[in-house]
């Protein structure tokens, strides 16, 4: 199973930014989707989820919007209000078991793939 983030970019703040993981090598229905990020210096946070639910951190609810094309295999962040607090190295990974219960998960621990990584810039 492999996944593939793009979509990252230098943007001003309060700008938008819409990220994309595409999973290939398996079909992305048997996975839950995790958003992380990591900034420079700083330990790797979750951002958002998604299974047959999808929760968000309360440093991104109201901005970020996860989402998933099945047939495409991809999920989707949607980032609108972008802070220069949201620069960070993005990624996304799966999990298989949170597939299976329907409940998407916020530790990295629980995540068996990962993404390369795209890198969000919000600066002036």
């Amino acid at each position: 199973v492999q996944l593939q983030a793009s979509g990252g970019g230098l943007v001003q703040p309060g700008g938008s930014l819409r990220l994309s993981c595409e999973v290939s090598g398996s079909t992305l229905q048997y996975f839950a989707i995790g958003w992380f990020r990591q900034a420079p210096g700083k330990e790797r946070e979750w951002v958002s989820c998604i299974s047959g639910n999808s929760k968000y951190a309360d440093s991104v609810k109201g901005r970020f919007t996860i989402s998933r094309d099945n047939a495409g295999n991809t999920v989707y962040l949607q980032m609108n209000n972008l802070k220069p607090e949201d620069t960070a190295t993005y990624y996304c990974a799966a999990d298989r078991a949170g597939s299976r219960t329907g409940i998407c998960r916020a530790l990295p621990r629980f995540y068996e793939y990962w993404g390369q990584g795209t890198q969000v810039t919000v600066s002036s």
